[in-house]
């Protein structure tokens, strides 16, 4: 039996298109934290309130987060290659716009347009990957999301901290965005390899229900960034209220509407919800954490972009080490089990950072910080490849591009609300004591990812 030539090349090409996805899902999450060691040089350069600091990472993922659960049933709709080929394409357009931003504004703007295009390129990734791979390659290539997730997210204030140190051709943070360019291309080129794939039945879109989802998240979200979370206002109560309430009705719409954003039988098994609660927690921990830590090395210590950037370093390789580890091994052996192991180390190194703090003069360098980092990186390395592995399993066709966009965006939710709570907790308060408490709010979100997490994974194994 002769197998035909134009099979075996796309059963090579699987790997460069692999690829493909993985890098353009890092790019797009490298760029959710990328601006957050280089933000207080963004604000030096542009001016503006000191709250645009939030404003830059947060305007990048409240779209990113709203939109990718429709930008994934575009494409079980449209054609999920199509889809991530067109979201790679705007979002490397509108890197350019924010590199050449003349004002705060603008680059919040364009930033709003990032996230936009980025709504369309992660959600791709699964429907794509179970597209190409069968069998236990299928499992291998869904292992290799969370640990490239984890370990972009992580990066993006290092590569950020040692561009905006560079100066590459004056150009200061504006390589930050500029250097999206040379990446996309490189996607651009492997994803030639994708096969075009879509969901077997089309399913419709449901415009009201995005447009409630955006509403209600942005009232939730737009007091919380850049106010005293210990003196709100009251317009700043009735906006959460009333951001709630919007919600509320998002919710009673999907369940009475003839084409929900998501699946209805996501619902039908414990673990997705739990899922969904458990990520939304463990990405505003680490995604705030990372706020804190940089502003405080930077307003608070003294250290410069390059410095703050490189103290990371140790939650990279924490992330990284781990992350391996756990994906190739200790998730194949030991199975849910894995992820209280993670959030147990990632609490250990929240409280050595609460120790670091405090023993730390003011206007000094936390030397000790930097131990803590690192279980904090061991921490989120491994949990997160058996949090994704257990969460994607029971997947069905039909549900993959709402499930994907709908864990997606709560990781963005998350960071949103992470970036505006945690920074906040840190922006408002004065002296030293600071980063301990937003250190302290980072643990009882995590209890809540603990409590979550029970569940997933209770009734499927990988």
């Amino acid at each position: 039996m002769t197998t035909h030539p134009t099979a075996v090349a796309a059963h090579r090409g699987r790997w460069p298109a692999l690829a493909a996805l993985l890098l353009g899902e890092a790019m797009n999450l490298l760029d959710a934290t990328v601006v957050q060691v280089a933000a207080p040089a963004v604000h030096a350069d542009l001016g503006g309130p000191v709250g645009d600091i939030q404003w830059f990472a947060a305007a990048y993922t409240l779209p990113f987060a709203v939109l990718l659960i429709t930008g994934g049933r575009l494409g079980d709709i449209a054609g999920r290659r199509r889809m991530f080929l067109l979201g790679v394409t705007v979002f490397t357009a509108a890197s350019v716009a924010c590199a050449l931003a003349p004002a705060p504004g603008p680059l919040i703007a364009f930033r709003a347009v990032q996230g936009a295009a980025a709504a369309l390129i992660v959600p791709q990734t699964i429907g794509l990957i179970k597209a190409m791979f069968k069998g236990e390659e299928t499992a291998k290539a869904l292992g290799s999301i969370g640990p490239v997730m984890g370990l972009a997210a992580v990066c993006g204030p290092v590569v950020g901290g040692v561009l905006t140190h560079a100066d590459l051709f004056g150009s200061s943070w504006r390589s930050a965005f500029l250097v999206n360019v040379p990446v996309a291309v490189v996607v651009l080129a492997l994803a030639r390899n994708l096969p075009e794939d879509r969901a077997p039945h089309r399913p419709a879109l449901d415009w009201p229900g995005t447009a409630l989802a955006a509403l209600g998240t942005g009232l939730l979200v737009l007091p919380l960034i850049g106010g005293d979370l210990r003196q709100l206002p009251l317009r700043d109560w009735l906006s959460l209220l009333a951001g709630l309430f919007v919600l509320a009705g998002f919710a009673r719409r999907q369940r009475r509407t003839a084409r929900p954003l998501l699946e209805r039988s996501l619902f039908t098994r414990r673990g997705f919800p739990a899922a969904l609660v458990t990520s939304t927690a463990f990405f505003a921990v680490t995604n705030g954490l990372t706020v804190v830590v940089v502003l405080q090395l930077q307003l608070d210590a003294g250290t410069g972009v390059l410095a703050a950037g490189l103290s990371l370093l140790p939650w990279s390789a924490g992330l990284a080490l781990a992350s391996w580890w756990a994906g190739s091994r200790l998730v194949r052996r030991y199975g849910r089990r894995v992820m209280p192991c993670g959030l147990g180390t990632l609490l250990a190194g929240l409280l050595a950072a609460v120790a670091a703090y405090r023993t730390t003069a003011p206007g000094h360098y936390p030397l000790a910080l930097l131990p803590a980092l690192a279980l904090v990186g061991l921490g989120a390395g491994l949990f997160t490849p058996a949090f994704f592995t257990l969460a994607l399993h029971p997947l069905r066709p039909h549900e993959t591009g709402s499930a994907a966009g709908a864990l997606n965006a709560v990781q963005q939710l998350g960071a949103t609300l992470g970036v505006a709570t945690l920074g906040s907790v840190y922006l408002s308060g004065t002296g030293g004591h600071t980063p301990q408490t937003a250190c302290w709010a980072a643990a009882a979100l995590l209890t809540v990812a603990w409590a979550a997490s029970r569940r997933v994974g209770a009734e499927e194994r990988p």
